[in-house]
């Protein structure tokens, strides 16, 4: 007998392509319909920004709730059209509507009622977790980074007043944005004060919403295997590393995956020409047109590198500045996506106008302009001191641009270096290296230089990138048995 659908409810903070400002969107938007495809019957508990409720059909007033700190929101229910899910959405005016980014005002310095907009986020999980919605209740609650991090704390200590059993899931997406605020806003949490404690959510005196999902999740996930491992040490684990290795037999790494019906070259309207392992033909168009839009010189035989990033020390870009010489004079291009830092910028800049026809930086983010990146470049830089995951090298490997990475988190665990035993074997598909040095990446370079240079081999390990699969079916059911294992 077929078992019945496992119900989840996923608690993110954004969703593409309704409201993006990294990978958490992609992960967050690809998830559910994967999670219903392997027998989950899934939905999904958002903040209600504006382009959140815009999305949001057929709605109909769930609930009037009051918040532990005494303010009423309305939890709204319906559709999100794009991803066709079933939706709730938080409606706080007073908390999600303003200028900037979600998190930030325009100047980049954070909400200072942060610790509120994303409290409300794991409350209302726990609020139906416990009935608020009597047509549908989830038998586990999955919660994504520190946005959504209390839920777990909330439904553990409902469980201890003894109402309904629901379990939590986890998910670390980068354990170096924590969520840390002033320990004065604990009274308005409405958790017991037993929670604020080293058995709990407070951290060096302050309380993190990181530490409270990793303290009272019934289970963690990361997005790597080799994350996973990485974040149990004192290098990675971010003042978090002795939690984590006490509930080591708790915690799991599970790769994120990239959604072919977004990321697929070949029926990509987003790119100019679409093309595939039997018809490659189209990515020399896709460069041509880049490199027209972008202002760098038309040149076809040039290999064009590619960074679609976070502008920040974190993610290697110092290293790609001191590569530029060097990547420059051996004929190649640059184009760069990206914002972050101001000092890195400022030298991207800085390095588009002394070059103009080998440089171009775009700043800020462009959805479409990524895609044209990733279709148009013969190679994906993404040297990255850490990297829990990584979508970036997975777009890559799936549009023929092969990624140029260091052995880290999700990068190690999709990447393998084109050195001559990979080669021989049939199993490199880019390039590696492991120092965070200028010297480690430049080596790295030269291997992508060098390769280029040898036509046939070249195409034989793009095609080989190209028809690897990063789709989500291995990653769902690998959910799907995390969540049957925790309700039984």
């Amino acid at each position: 007998m077929r078992a019945s659908p496992m119900k989840v409810l996923q608690v993110s903070a954004e969703i593409f392509p309704l409201l993006k400002t990294g990978g958490l969107a992609d992960i967050a938007g690809a998830l559910p319909a994967a999670l219903t495809a392997v027998g989950c019957d899934v939905r999904v508990l958002l903040p209600g920004f504006a382009s959140i409720l815009q999305g949001l059909a057929d709605a109909t007033v769930l609930s009037q709730v009051v918040t532990p700190w005494g303010e009423t929101v309305t939890l709204r229910h319906g559709r999100l059209a794009t991803l066709n899910v079933h939706a709730y959405v938080i409606d706080a005016p007073a908390l999600y509507h303003r200028a900037g980014s979600p998190y930030e005002d325009a100047q980049r310095q954070p909400y200072a009622d942060n610790y509120r907009r994303f409290a409300l986020l794991g409350w209302m999980a726990d609020q139906l977790a416990q009935g608020l919605d009597p047509q549908w209740t989830p038998q586990v609650v999955h919660a994504h980074d520190w946005h959504a991090a209390l839920a777990p704390a909330y439904l553990a200590f409902s469980r201890e007043r003894q109402r309904q059993r629901v379990a939590s899931v986890y998910t670390v997406h980068n354990l170096a944005y924590q969520g840390v605020f002033a320990p004065q806003h604990f009274h308005e949490l409405g958790l017991p004060d037993a929670a604020f404690s080293i058995n709990g959510l407070e951290f060096y005196g302050q309380i993190s919403f990181m530490k409270a999902g990793l303290f009272y999740a019934d289970r963690i996930t990361t997005v790597s295997p080799t994350y996973a491992q990485e974040i149990q040490t004192p290098e990675q684990g971010c003042g978090l590393d002795g939690l984590l290795r006490a509930r080591r037999s708790a915690l799991s790494g599970i790769l994120n995956a990239v959604d072919a019906s977004v990321w697929n070259p070949a029926t990509d309207k987003l790119i100019t020409s679409g093309y595939s392992t039997s018809k490659p033909a189209g990515k020399a168009r896709c460069k041509e047109a880049l490199q027209t839009e972008m202002g760098l010189a038309v040149k076809r035989q040039a290999p064009l590198f590619g960074v679609v990033s976070r502008l920040t020390e974190q993610k290697g870009l110092h290293l790609v500045l001191s590569g530029i010489d060097e990547l420059l004079s051996r004929g190649g291009q640059l184009v760069v996506l990206g914002s972050g830092e101001g000092w890195l910028e400022a030298a991207l800049r800085e390095q588009a106008r002394k070059h103009p026809q080998s440089v171009a930086v775009r700043l800020g983010y462009d959805e479409a302009l990524a895609h044209r990146i990733f279709g148009a470049t013969d190679v994906t830089l993404v040297p990255s001191r850490f990297e829990p995951c990584g979508l970036t090298q997975m777009y890559g490997l799936s549009y023929g641009s092969l990624p140029l990475v260091r052995r880290v988190g999700g990068l190690a665990d999709t990447v393998v270096d084109c050195t001559l035993e990979d080669l021989a074997a049939q199993t490199a598909n880019g390039f590696v290296f492991d120092d965070f040095t200028a010297e480690a990446f430049s080596r790295a370079l030269r291997r992508a230089f060098a390769l280029y240079a040898r036509a046939d081999e070249w195409a034989e390990v793009v095609r080989r990138a190209m028809q690897q699969d990063f789709g989500w079916t291995a990653s769902a059911e690998k959910y799907l048995a995390l969540y049957r294992e925790l309700a039984s």
